[in-house]
């Protein structure tokens, strides 16, 4: 996996970035340092079952994906405003004859899966103590509490020199957080699951990014093939520290 790195607190670095570190990298959180995607997923189907008596899989799936399209304004991401969502497309599907029971039913999915622990993917605690030796961040959206409370349960903070909670993933953002940190562009590097959320906004900005895959990824986050960008895709995040060796 690369070479190893003595352990560094983040907290120790002061001033300028830009006479400190070559790089700054930035991790997204959710199905890149720990996996979320599937409970999603899990619960999906689980709310295909309880809609069954009304439509099927497709017509569920459709128009819970037409639903949550909208809310994005109103509510953001997570797992909130899935079950609000959730709540919605039911009754629409249902043309409101869904009883109590199932509303009750679907707020015990969403906190399913607030309560859910936070599983970390293979290897990703050895790459953060090997890239130990640069300030590393965390960037993550959606529910401030709920991310929050997944980091806490993650007991990664302690590798991270800054976490940012952002309710959106655009270039304005992540322009407004180098902003606030004070990080120069072309030294910031982000690495995550999503190619809308994570890679393409930070190339647009001007810095660099990385692509690590998850194997499933959610229907508003896919994009088109045709981005017109390059950028590395890893297999793996264990092969991260290597890449970030030669860049630097």
């Amino acid at each position: 996996m690369g070479r190893r790195y003595k352990r560094v607190e983040p907290n120790r670095w002061t001033g300028p970035l830009s006479t400190i570190a070559t790089m700054i990298v930035a991790f997204d959180a959710d199905d890149t340092l720990w996996h979320n995607e599937d409970k999603f997923q899990e619960t999906h189907r689980e709310f295909e079952a309880l809609l069954a008596p009304w439509a099927d899989a497709d017509t569920v799936e459709n128009h819970l994906t037409d639903v949550q399209r909208a809310n994005l304004p109103r509510y953001g991401f997570g797992a909130k405003a899935y079950m609000l969502s959730m709540m919605e497309a039911a009754l629409d599907i249902s043309d409101h004859e869904a009883p109590p029971e199932t509303i009750r039913e679907i707020i015990r999915l969403g906190q399913a899966i607030l309560d859910r622990p936070t599983e970390l993917l293979e290897g990703v605690r050895e790459v953060l103590e090997s890239l130990a030796h640069l300030p590393l961040m965390m960037i993550t959206k959606g529910d401030l509490y709920a991310q929050h409370a997944s980091i806490e349960k993650s007991g990664l903070s302690e590798y991270f020199w800054r976490i940012d909670v952002v309710a959106h993933k655009d270039p304005g953002t992540y322009a407004q957080v180098l902003d606030r940190h004070n990080i120069p562009v072309e030294q910031f590097v982000m690495v995550g699951n999503s190619v809308k959320s994570d890679v393409l906004p930070v190339i647009e900005l001007g810095g660099r990014a990385v692509h690590v895959p998850y194997h499933v990824t959610w229907t508003l986050e896919q994009v088109d093939d045709d981005h017109g960008h390059d950028f590395p895709t890893l297999a793996h995040l264990t092969d991260l520290p290597d890449l970030l060796e030669n860049w630097t």
